[in-house]
């Protein structure tokens, strides 16, 4: 999955007509062989329990309401209505924000990118005070969801002892999308990059990360602020 002699990786998105392996935990998530994936996982304490019971109640009656195959409007109206809500708790900045400290980001860093052109294929992420958006291509036979909590718990341990604590520092789950093209992908890429300025972040609060091929694909169609943004995406 290495990048050709474009300069650009040769990545594979949603096929709607190949199988897809759908889990369930607290989230419903999907997977499909070397797929490319929009990822945000928070701490666990950046959003109040109240907030995210109410979410939830909300989110399941929408669901009842609306079962799966979705049309690409359903599927649009679903992120308006909850992706974006979960997003507007992120950027309030609740809980310890642990991640706002430049060492910690570094540790979080340092996970995402150990098995970086090994076991996937890093495009772009950005480290909040509370949260992480990441934007991957997985190699084949990599499982996402083992790979999310290999970085949770070696972050997670490795953040404790540091701050001679042993506490819960990441929440459970995570949420996943599946890109669907370039166009969506660099439509996720705007959102990562824009992220910390969407939230009012000043430099020094955050880290960020493009690989060359972001960086050229963003210069090259321009990253216009009237461009709408994408949400952070759910299952």
């Amino acid at each position: 999955m290495e990048p050709d002699s474009s300069g650009y990786p040769t990545l594979r998105f949603l096929n709607e007509f190949a199988e897809i392996r759908k889990t369930q935990n607290h989230l419903p998530h999907w997977q499909q062989d070397e797929a490319t994936y929009f990822l945000t996982f928070r701490l666990a304490d950046s959003i109040p329990v109240s907030l995210l019971d109410e979410w939830r109640k909300k989110r399941n009656v929408w669901l009842m309401d609306h079962p799966k195959s979705w049309t690409t409007e359903t599927e649009a109206e679903y992120h308006k209505r909850f992706s974006t809500t979960i997003d507007q708790f992120l950027d309030q900045g609740l809980g310890s924000c642990l991640l706002g400290d430049s060492g910690i980001a570094a540790i979080v860093a340092e996970a995402f990118h150990h098995f970086d052109h090994s076991r996937y294929l890093l495009h772009t992420w950005v480290i909040m005070p509370n949260h992480v958006h990441l934007m991957l291509s997985l190699e084949k036979t990599v499982d996402l969801g083992e790979t999310v909590a290999s970085w949770k718990r070696f972050t997670a341990n490795k953040i404790n002892r540091q701050a001679h604590a042993s506490g819960t520092i990441w929440q459970q789950d995570y949420f996943d999308r599946l890109i669907r093209d370039w166009d969506h992908f660099i439509n996720v890429a705007r959102y990562i990059r824009r992220n910390p300025v969407k939230a009012k972040l000043p430099v020094g609060a955050f880290a960020v990360y493009e690989a060359p091929w972001v960086v050229r694909l963003l210069s090259s169609q321009g990253a216009a602020d009237s461009d709408p943004p994408e949400p952070m995406g759910g299952p």
